[in-house]
C-alpha cells in the first residue's frame, strides 16, 4: 500500500508520515522544502519537489504508482491562494480520476460556504467542488483546530497566548472552536489506506473531522493555561491592540515572514470552527478526542513552556533589532553626522578618512537592520551584525580606546546588543 503525502513538512503532514510509516505502510512524502532536522526524521522518505510548479508530466512521475494521494498543501495569506488551493487541487483530481486510479485524501477547512469571506475560504472552496465534480474517488477532511505535539502559526499563537497573563477580547475569545486531535486525523488516513487495500474503491465522502462538543478560543486558550501551568489573565486585551497587530502582521507578511496575527488568521477566527462530525464518526468508528484530551497528549515539559514565553518575545526582538540598526545608522548619516565625524577627527583621522568612514559605517548599519527586516536574509543580517558590533568594538580599542570609557558607555552597550542577536538566531527556526 503506498501513500504520497503533499505538504509533508507541515504540521499535518509531517505528522501523518510519521505516523503511516509507524504502522507499516509504505509513505513518501513531498514538500517544497525540508529542515534538517525532518529530513533526519523522514530518512529517505522525504523528496524536496515544487510542487506547484510541476508540468503534469512531472506530478505524474511524482505521484508515480501511490494509491493514495494525500494533499495538506496550503497557505493562510497571500496572492497564491487560488493556485495553491484550487488550481493545484484540480490537477490532483484530475490526475487522480486517470489510470491507475488513485484515492484523492484531501484536507480542507470547516464551515458553511456562505460564511467563506476570505481569500483563503473560498479557495479552500472551490477547490473542494474541483475535487467533487473531477470523477475521482475521493474523501475530503475538514477538521477542527488541529492540537498536534508541534506548533506553527495558529497553534504557536494559542500556546503564546496562554502563556502571557492577558486574554482576548470578548470577540474573539468567545468564537466557536472545535478541535481535532492530530491522532485522530492519523487514525483517519490510516482506515482509508487500509479500506482501499481491501478493495473499496468507492470514495466520495466530505467529512467534518472534529470534536463533538466544541468549546470557544477563550477554552482552547484557558485549555493550554491550565495544561502548562501558565498564569491567570490579568486584564484583557483593548480590541484596538488586535487591529494593530492585524495591521503590522500584513505589514511584516510582504517581509517574507508568516506571522500568525494577520487579516485572514482573525477574520477566520473571527467566523470560528463548527461542523458536524457524525458521518465520519460513524462511518469509521472513530471517537474523537475532545480539546482537553489533546491538549493532555502535548508535552508540559520546560522547553514547551520556554517555546510559549518566547514566541511572542522572538518578534519583539527583531523588531527591536531593525529599529536599532536602521535608526542609528539614519541618524549618524543625517542629524548626527558632524558629530560623529568630529570623533573620528579627535582621534587622529584625516577630514576626507573620517568623512568615508562615517558614511561607510553608517550605510553598514542600514543594511545590516535591512538584512534583519526580511525573512530571506534575517540569518545572514543577524550575523553580519554581530561581526560588524564586533569591527566596531576591537577598532575602537585598537584607535579609539577611550571612546570605551564615555560617560553613556554606548560601546559597553554592544555587548547586550550582540547577545540579543545571538538568541535571535538561536529562535529563528519555526519549524
Amino acid at each position: 500500500m503506498k501513500i504520497v503525502i503533499l505538504g509533508a513538512s507541515g504540521l499535518i503532514g509531517h505528522a501523518l508520515v510519521l505516523d503511516l510509516v509507524q504502522r507499516g505502510f509504505d509513505v513518501k512524502g513531498l514538500a517544497r522544502r525540508f529542515t534538517p532536522a525532518q529530513s533526519e526524521a523522514l530518512a529517505d522518505t522525504a523528496v524536496p519537489v515544487q510542487l506547484l510548479s510541476l508540468s503534469d508530466a512531472e506530478l505524474t512521475v511524482s505521484l508515480g504508482d501511490a494509491d493514495l494521494v494525500v494533499n495538506t498543501v496550503g497557505i493562510l495569506q497571500g496572492p497564491e491562494s487560488d493556485a495553491v488551493h484550487h488550481c493545484f487541487a484540480s490537477r490532483l483530481a484530475a490526475h487522480c480520476a486517470t489510470v491507475p486510479q488513485k484515492l484523492l485524501v484531501h484536507v480542507s477547512i470547516p464551515g458553511e460556504e456562505r460564511d467563506d469571506r476570505t481569500a483563503y475560504s473560498r479557495s479552500k472552496r472551490q477547490g473542494e467542488h474541483a475535487i467533487a465534480t473531477s470523477g475521482a474517488p475521493y474523501v475530503i477532511l475538514r477538521p477542527g483546530f488541529v492540537i498536534a505535539t508541534a506548533a506553527y502559526g495558529g497553534s504557536a499563537l494559542i500556546r503564546a497566548l496562554a502563556a502571557v497573563p492577558v486574554a482576548l477580547p470578548v470577540r474573539e475569545s468567545q468564537s466557536g472552536f472545535a478541535a481535532t486531535a492530530i491522532s485522530d486525523l492519523c487514525a483517519t488516513v490510516a482506515y482509508l489506506a487500509s479500506k482501499w487495500r481491501d478493495g473499496n474503491k468507492s470514495w466520495h465522502e466530505t467529512w467534518d473531522v472534529m470534536e463533538e462538543t466544541p468549546g470557544t478560543v477563550g477554552d482552547m486558550i484557558a485549555g493550554f493555561r491550565r495544561h502548562n501551568g501558565g498564569p491567570t489573565p490579568a486584564f484583557v486585551l483593548p480590541a484596538w491592540t488586535l487591529r494593530l497587530g492585524v495591521v503590522m502582521g500584513d505589514l511584516v507578511s510582504l517581509l517574507g515572514w508568516k506571522p500568525p496575527v494577520r487579516s485572514t488568521a482573525i477574520a477566520e477566527m473571527r467566523r470560528g470552527v463548527s461542523g458536524n462530525p457524525q458521518a465520519w464518526m460513524a462511518a469509521t468508528g472513530i471517537t474523537p478526542r475532545s480539546a482537553v484530551q489533546a491538549i493532555a497528549a502535548t508535552p508540559a515539559t520546560v522547553q514547551e513552556k520556554w517555546f510559549a514565553r518566547l514566541y511572542l518575545l522572538k518578534a519583539l526582538a527583531l523588531t527591536t533589532l531593525v529599529i536599532f540598526w536602521c535608526v542609528s545608522g539614519l541618524m549618524a548619516l543625517t542629524v548626527s553626522f558632524t558629530a560623529a565625524r568630529q570623533i573620528l577627527l579627535d582621534h587622529g583621522f584625516s577630514f576626507g578618512l573620517a568623512h568615508r568612514v562615517t558614511v561607510v559605517s553608517s550605510l553598514l548599519d542600514i543594511c545590516v537592520g535591512l538584512l534583519i527586516a526580511f525573512r530571506r536574509t534575517c540569518r545572514v543580517g543577524l550575523i553580519a551584525g554581530i561581526l560588524v558590533s564586533l569591527g566596531y568594538m576591537i577598532g575602537a580599542a585598537v584607535m579609539t580606546p577611550d571612546l570605551w570609557v564615555e560617560p553613556l558607555g554606548a560601546l559597553v552597550k554592544t555587548g547586550p546588543a550582540i547577545v540579543l542577536m545571538l538568541v535571535c538566531l538561536a529562535l529563528l527556526d519555526d519549524r
